[in-house]
């Protein structure tokens, strides 16, 4: 059984090693949401992540022949990154089994944490591909398989989260939101809270593609997603832990999903007012806020724990396309062009507004045709300005099909 009692036992344990990382109270949060906005700032953990804190309590309390045997885990990043520094700390052999979709920046990482004591194996497309591959491997070689989430020291350590939290607070925390993946971090967090401060309410937050605590936990039993959204890499899993899900359904105050794209607009405000870097994961509880109703936040101590900052530059305009989307800025058409001169100066002349930006355009001019379709992308300043795109496009005679509606032809002609 985990209990608080434990959690500070790691604490001891991470001492020297995991950074006690500042709770900070945002003014900007605060003044938007009508509240004292906190953020536990994980993302200036030494691996720039929480995953650090589960990683090295399980692995310092593995027996001396254990450790020998040496370690094995599947990770899409920040959790590799925790072993792999563990590895080289404890002087621990690792082999590190990851997605093909992970972040080049991640992989990169990793190898920088773990040097010589580390090997990496590129398998799958998902973690749980990765994660089926590390265990195979891991029986064949006698190997000890250090789990993200469902493992009881893992789920110690990442509570020492929330007893950092309740060590700097000198104020009753009203909310915490914390991010799930797996659920080891909101598994440990709400077990020391409960005992700790029990009124406080723990609200676990959850990207919108990838829901598997919330459909669990309205299910009554632990089920496997068939598909997920992975854009959220550093949360976003088919399934998570047996151990997890028994603690956070009966410990969550309630779960809140939340869009990629309004993942996005958080991780592009974070950055661009704050100067504060995340990687998605990083933004799930802040991007949660903007959900809540205001009228119980007013006043109330909240608390978010930014989980990572392990973000790759190169996606950097993808998060700006899927902010832009989300937000009503970015409109994509299909639209039949007249093969004669002077048709796109008619377009650009009749049909674009004076602040509109045509920043997609693809033709290919067909033979004997007196028509030919162009997918235009447009970028609006303002969310109501499409209507008037949409009502120009008729008046002056374009047969158009509007794409953001239509999810399967946007993605084959987009991407």
């Amino acid at each position: 059984m985990i209990t608080s009692e434990k959690i500070i036992q790691a604490a001891e344990n991470l001492k020297g090693v995991a950074l006690h990382t500042p709770l900070q109270l945002n003014i900007q949060l605060s003044d938007e949401y009508g509240c004292n906005v906190y953020l536990k700032r994980e993302d200036l953990q030494a691996v720039r992540s929480y995953k650090l804190r589960g990683a090295y309590n399980k692995m310092f309390s593995l027996t001396p022949e254990q450790k020998k045997q040496g370690v094995v885990c599947a990770s899409a990043g920040n959790h590799a990154q925790g072993v792999a520094f563990a590895c080289r700390k404890l002087n621990i052999k690792g082999v590190i089994f990851m997605p093909a979709t992970t972040p080049a920046q991640k992989i990169s990482q990793v190898k920088f944490f773990g040097k010589d004591n580390i090997e990496i194996v590129i398998s799958g497309d998902t973690f749980d591909d990765s994660s089926k591959s590390a265990k195979e491997y891991c029986i064949a070689k006698n190997s000890v398989f250090i789990h993200p989430f469902d493992d009881e020291k893992v789920i110690e350590g990442q509570g020492t989260v929330a007893k950092e939290i309740l060590d700097d607070a000198d104020f009753k925390i009203d909310y915490l939101l914390v991010p799930i993946g797996g659920g080891g971090l909101a598994a440990g967090v709400s077990i020391y809270f409960k005992e700790r401060s029990p009124n406080t309410k723990i609200i676990g937050i959850e990207p919108l593609g990838a829901p598997s605590m919330d459909v669990s936990i309205k299910n009554g039993y632990n089920t496997e997603l068939q598909q997920i959204d992975t854009f959220v890499d550093g949360a976003s899993v088919k399934k998570v832990g047996d151990i997890t899900f028994e603690i956070c359904k009966d410990k969550l105050s309630e779960i809140i999903l939340v869009p990629e794209g309004r993942i996005c607009t958080t991780i592009l405000n974070l950055y661009n007012r704050e100067g504060i870097v995340v990687e998605p994961a990083g933004a799930l509880t802040v991007s949660a806020l903007s959900l809540m109703d205001r009228e119980k936040l007013k006043g109330k101590n909240v608390v978010c724990v930014v989980s990572g900052s392990n973000n790759d530059i190169m996606r950097t305009e993808e998060i700006k396309e899927r902010s832009l989307l989300f937000e009503g800025l970015k409109h994509y058409f299909m639209i039949q062009f007249p093969q004669r001169p002077g048709a796109l100066k008619e377009f650009v002349s009749n049909i674009i507004g004076p602040e509109d930006d045509i920043t997609y355009f693809q033709f290919s001019k067909k033979n004997n045709r007196e028509i030919a379709p162009a997918v235009v992308g447009i970028e609006i300043k303002h969310k109501g300005e499409i209507q008037g795109i949409k009502d120009r496009l008729t008046k002056n005679k374009f047969t158009f099909e509007y794409l953001n509606d239509n999810k399967p032809l946007f993605t084959h002609l987009i991407g």
